[in-house]
């Protein structure tokens, strides 16, 4: 039986453009994703825009909001040398995978919407029936992908990603480079959210498939998992 493969891309930007507060990976949002493909045997590869040290915001790593399994990965040696080493998009640009997920953190509203090699990465698993995946900021790699009809990938689509007003809740809204939500609106996306801010939300568009904050990500890598193997995992 062959295996899925699965490309997770992770920012390699550590801090807001002020320079004064640290960013990164949000460490929860990568790890559920990877215990679970890893638990099916998938073939996994981790990458950054440039590759190399992948930041992982401190944020991330407080007790209130670092998981039992997420610090079990923080704490081992191996996991913690695959983020010293991530391969770069140009590395990974010519290969073909099953699925692509975009893993969020504030450091992607950076690195991820204007990369073009991401764009195309995107585009091309997109157009050929793959699933392609993004959590909260990550989502930011989808703004501006382009198709071949000229249509943007999120026009029209179901999707979520980080709220307006759960940046008011994380106390950055004045540091951020921009409102993922109202761009995602302007961009002609369906865009979705929770009732209640900071709880779980998961949307399905076909292959598309986005998560809205941290608090999705142990439901964002089962419905992701879930679809690309075809199969109930709970």
């Amino acid at each position: 039986m062959i295996m899925p493969k699965i490309l997770i891309v992770a920012t390699g930007i550590g801090a807001y453009a002020n320079a004064i507060l640290p960013t990164g990976l949000w460490l929860s949002e990568l790890t559920h994703i990877y215990h679970r493909a890893k638990g099916l045997g998938c073939k996994i590869t981790i990458a950054s825009p440039k590759g190399g040290e992948i930041p992982v915001d401190p944020e991330s790593l407080k007790p209130f909001t670092l998981d039992k399994m997420s610090k079990a990965y923080w704490n081992d040696p191996e996991f913690r040398e695959l983020l010293h080493h991530a391969q770069s998009l140009d590395e990974v640009a010519g290969r073909r995978f099953d699925c692509v997920y975009l893993a969020g953190g504030h450091g992607s509203m950076y690195d991820f919407p204007d990369n073009a090699v991401l764009q195309a990465i995107l585009k091309t698993h997109f157009e050929s029936g793959k699933i392609v995946s993004a959590i909260c900021h990550g989502v930011c790699g989808l703004l501006n992908v382009g198709l071949s009809d000229g249509q943007m990938l999120v026009a029209g689509k179901k999707i979520t990603g980080f709220s307006w007003f759960e940046e008011t809740l994380a106390r950055r809204k004045k540091v951020v480079p921009f409102d993922l939500e109202a761009v995602l609106k302007e961009r002609g996306a369906d865009y979705r959210k929770a009732w209640i801010p900071m709880t779980s939300k998961v949307v399905v568009d076909g292959t598309l498939i986005t998560g809205q904050n941290p608090l999705s990500s142990k439901e964002m890598a089962k419905v992701v998992l879930n679809h690309l193997t075809k199969r109930e995992i709970r």
